[in-house]
């Protein structure tokens, strides 16, 4: 009779048995953890109809063999509880040599109390008055609980402690298992008639199967191939055991099915994916819907298998093989470049961006100068996040002369953020990175939050300036609620909008170029000013000029210094004065150092001279004190 429900338990696991090997899957580390946990459990089940069986018929077997197999069921409790408690390590500690190391005591504590579980008696009872009862009771069952209480306490212990390294869904799953065998074990410990603890676990292993270990869980269902979760697992398990291996991501990007029609690109992406799970010697991940891995274990493999699959894209897909796919290639040959797997699917992420090319063959090789590269931006971003956060944004302003009045009559803010250590960083070395990551919406609202800060606390008037020029950058120009963000600042800070000229960049008005417009007509409309930055670079054309509502236009200071050194340059100036002149907008030359310089830009009645030869760019301090000595 109380074998019955251990019976259930033995089939019950006997049948999750049978799904889980009869998918595909590839080795990872907690898996052959879970099967080390599954077989416990199992030898228990099994080890408990045993010793029921043996007491049921103890006038048939010897004494000392029906004592054994009573022990031997509590040594397997004890099996159970130290291979779940190994799970839990492997999980948070993906070397193999870290997490043995760290189970060698519990080991150690395992084997003194399986010893002491033989050692010590066991008493054990069965009795027919109408229906059968049956238990064990003794010092062997209260050494045998003892120690798998310290074990199950660890491993609540590491649930807690070590939270950040452990898979959240594996830690949920772990909880529900424990609680089910504690529960069922203190059942059975005060009601010893009541043998279920074989049977929760049976049923705590299929939590563990339905919740994580199930193999389809790391399938693709459309393709068969494994999913992004097993890609993030098994890298992150090959990192762990310092293994080299090589990476080969196929990008499916816009253009890659430029000759295939809409309706037969599913099937070719089914055709696609078949080829890929039959290639030998390599696993392939579709980490998202149009980007495949393709990890190979060493260099040569790699490089061998790259040109094969290469090939097989040119030669074509569908019916005829007349249907043309051609994607981008990114290619690893080294995963040691990079340190662990988050670093890897960034890197790809990083390569992805609309800023990072391909070469003409659309195939882009990675190594340590790329890795280089992408850290540094890392860190920039971070040095970004950590300015904004713990207000590290500087503001500085450089003065502007008027030719016309002889004094300063407005000044450039410039911004500048500071390291933990205190250093100045320049805007050359972050500010293309805060425009690529989107940070530098909220960057340039900081900057003009810091700007109508200053303009409260020093009136412009006061030192006889008519404006501060404050930059956009393109990303700010092509934002639709520019104006509307901008307005609120300066009302919560009771700016009058006079006070403010903000710079638009050539290239920043081909981009969206209406929501740019728009901006700026209501801006205008507000009272702010509009100068034309950095004329003279990228695809500077005075058609800009024409179609862009503006006062000033900026000579940058690469178009100011090849006045001076190029012939044809200084012909092309002379013409650009001319017609700016002719528009009635006036001019900021940018650049200049030298006395010379200065005379020539007055004496080409440019209205307004920038550059070191005044000052350069001022701590707001600085700015003022520089403004009360000349004023």
């Amino acid at each position: 009779m109380h074998i019955q429900i251990q019976c259930c338990g033995i089939v019950l696991m006997l049948v999750l048995f049978y799904f889980y090997m009869r998918q595909k899957r590839i080795s990872l580390n907690t898996q052959k953890a879970f099967l080390s946990v599954f077989w416990a459990t199992f030898i228990c089940i099994a080890v408990d109809i045993l010793s029921i069986e043996t007491i049921k018929y103890q006038h048939i077997f010897p004494e000392l063999f029906v004592k054994f197999a009573a022990k031997s069921y509590l040594v397997t409790l004890l099996g159970v509880a130290l291979s779940a408690l190994a799970y839990m390590y492997v999980d948070i500690y993906t070397r193999e040599d870290i997490h043995r190391q760290k189970m060698r005591k519990y080991l150690i504590l395992a084997g003194i109390a399986v010893l002491g579980t033989y050692a010590v008696p066991i008493h054990f009872h069965y009795a027919e008055d109408g229906k059968s009862v049956m238990y064990t009771h003794g010092p062997s069952l209260y050494v045998t609980y003892g120690m798998a209480l310290v074990f199950f306490v660890t491993i609540f212990y590491l649930l807690k402690k070590e939270k950040a390294k452990i898979n959240p869904r594996r830690r949920e799953a772990v909880c529900i298992w424990l609680l089910v065998w504690i529960a069922s074990s203190q059942i059975q410990f005060m009601y010893t008639e009541i043998l279920i603890v074989g049977y929760a676990g049976s049923i705590g292993i299929m939590v563990l199967y339905l919740k994580l270990e199930n193999p389809e869980t790391n399938l693709d269902r459309s393709t068969g191939l494994f999913n992004s979760g097993a890609l993030y697992q098994y890298t992150r398990q090959l990192y762990a055991m310092d293994e080299d291996f090589s990476t080969l991501v196929i990008l499916f990007e816009n253009n890659a099915y430029q000759n295939v029609p809409l309706k037969k690109r599913d099937r070719i992406r089914m055709e696609i994916a078949e080829y890929l799970l039959k290639l030998p010697d390599t696993l392939t991940f579709k980490a998202a819907e149009d980007e495949f891995f393709i990890l190979f274990p060493d260099t040569r493999s790699a490089e061998e298998k790259t040109s094969e699959i290469r090939k097989r894209f040119q030669s074509g897909w569908g019916e005829g093989s007349t249907c043309l796919v051609q994607p981008c290639w990114l290619y690893l040959p080294h995963s040691n470049v990079v340190d662990q797997a988050e670093d890897l699917l960034y890197l790809v992420r990083y390569h992805r961006q609309g800023s990072k090319e391909f070469s003409d063959s659309d195939f882009l090789s990675i190594g340590e100068d790329s890795v280089a590269q992408m850290n540094q931006e890392r860190e920039t971003e971070q040095l970004i996040l950590e300015a904004m956060e713990n207000n590290r944004v500087e503001v500085y302003y450089q003065p502007i002369f008027s030719t016309c009045e002889q004094r300063f009559t407005s000044a450039e803010a410039l911004t500048r953020i500071r390291d933990k250590e205190g250093n100045i960083i320049p805007p050359g070395v972050f500010i293309d990175i805060a425009e690529e990551n989107g940070m530098i919406l909220r960057f340039g609202e900081i900057v003009f939050e810091k700007v109508c800060l200053f303009i409260q606390k020093h009136p412009p008037e006061q030192y006889g300036l008519h404006y501060i020029e404050v930059n956009l950058s393109v990303v700010q120009c092509a934002y639709e609620h520019l104006a509307q963000d901008y307005i609120s600042i300066m009302e919560k800070h009771s700016i009058d909008p006079r006070y403010i000229n903000l710079e638009i960049t050539e290239s920043a008005s081909t981009n969206a170029k209406r929501t740019l417009l728009d901006n700026m007509e209501t801006l205008i409309k507000y009272g702010v000013h509009f100068s034309l930055d950095d004329f003279g670079t990228g695809q500077s054309n005075l058609n800009y000029i024409v179609d862009m509502p503006v006062e000033l236009v900026k000579f940058d200071r690469s178009m100011t210094n090849a006045y001076f050194e190029n012939q044809k340059a200084k012909y092309v100036m002379d013409a650009a004065i001319h017609m700016i002149h002719g528009m009635n907008l006036q001019i900021v030359s940018e650049g200049i150092e030298t006395a010379e310089q200065y005379q020539t830009m007055e004496d080409l009645e440019i209205s307004y001279i920038q550059g070191y030869y005044f000052s350069k760019p001022l701590p707001e301090n600085d700015f003022i004190h520089f403004l009360e000595n000349r004023h």
